[in-house]
């Protein structure tokens, strides 16, 4: 039996990236090589998400990205975006969307999911 155990994300800046993640996240920080931080959930539930620093292209749109759950999607929004993410703006977005798109600091995307139900 497989499980994720954690979801890897190349980076440029490791130290301002932690810093960001860490924050969104509320994970924290288990430090090893210089390249390399792994960001687990303070409570153990839920994969770990990984910053590895190697030198990579940011590919639009992207492979593959992070869907982040929220209960008040528009604070969650608020306060990434205040924490350095930026809004995406996609043409082909459907008006009904449960989802907004955001870039982290290096332009990483991820979703920030309506999860409340409503």
């Amino acid at each position: 039996m497989l499980r994720v155990g954690s979801v890897v994300i190349r980076v440029d800046d490791l130290e301002r990236q932690v810093a960001f993640w860490s924050a969104a996240l509320g994970y924290e920080a288990r430090r090893g090589a210089d390249d390399f931080v792994l960001l687990r959930p303070r409570d153990g539930v839920g994969p770990n998400v990984s910053l590895d620093r190697v030198r990579s292209t940011v590919q639009v749109p992207p492979r593959i990205h992070l869907d982040l759950y929220a209960d008040d999607q528009a604070a969650e929004v608020a306060r990434l975006t205040g924490l350095g993410a930026t809004e995406v703006h996609w043409d082909r977005r459907p008006a009904d969307a449960d989802y907004v798109i955001l870039a982290d600091p290096e332009g990483n995307r991820f979703c920030v999911v309506d999860a409340s139900g409503g």
